[in-house]
């Protein structure tokens, strides 16, 4: 989303702070945005730039085939523009953020009722939590990467796509947003028993996709 969006907006200044946005840091960018009787621009258009990506990436991961992915990052961000007041930790700002993005998600879901045909879920993943790094790699590689690994990295988010709507969400919140269970249970309104369990099929659908193609490369 372009940032003149909100830059453009007449906004009532807070105190201006001592420094620049651009220096100032994640906790103190959100309390500068709480001052005034809005937030302020410099501040909120710095943390837009710093979190505009991991928004961008939520909802890539929720809802890969939504072709208007763009429409709900700006939605995202004026829900973030009307309720910042509200954030009572903001050391948790990025947690906070991916919480709207996911809401957002779920409203979008329900909204358009959709309809997918149940995948099978008779698979195999035994990964220890925290053991594995699931954030995709980004489509330019590194210099030491190999073109194994880009492809597997392909072929895992494929699957992560491939999943049905609920086991999707929980394991991207969990493995990819890093949020405890506690919180995935908060944010999609099930019980732990239910996250632990989606997660742990998510897990098993991903491995039975990604262990036939490793498979197939022996």
């Amino acid at each position: 989303m372009n940032q003149s969006v909100f830059t453009s907006w007449s906004l009532p200044r807070a105190a201006e702070p001592s420094l620049p946005a651009e220096k100032l840091s994640n906790v103190d960018l959100v309390l500068q945005c709480q001052l005034g009787h809005s937030p302020d621009k410099a501040a909120f258009a710095e943390l837009l730039r710093r979190h505009q990506s991991h928004v961008e990436r939520v909802l890539y991961h929720l809802a890969p085939d939504w072709q208007d992915r763009s429409d709900l990052v700006q939605e995202v961000w004026i829900r973030v523009y009307r309720h910042i007041k509200r954030l009572q930790e903001p050391m948790k700002f990025r947690g906070w953020l991916s919480r709207i993005a996911t809401n957002l998600f779920y409203d979008e879901l329900r909204k358009r009722k959709r309809h997918r045909q149940p995948l099978s879920l008779d698979a195999r993943l035994a990964v220890e939590d925290g053991e594995m790094d699931w954030e995709i790699a980004s489509d330019t590689p590194g210099p030491d990467e190999t073109l194994t690994t880009r492809e597997f990295y392909d072929q895992l988010q494929s699957a992560i796509a491939d999943l049905p709507d609920v086991f999707r969400t929980t394991i991207v919140l969990r493995e990819i947003q890093g949020m405890a269970y506690e919180e995935i249970a908060e944010i999609t309104g099930v019980s732990l028993g239910t996250v632990k369990s989606r997660i742990a099929r998510a897990r098993l659908r991903l491995q039975s996709q990604l262990q036939s193609y490793l498979d197939g490369n022996e």
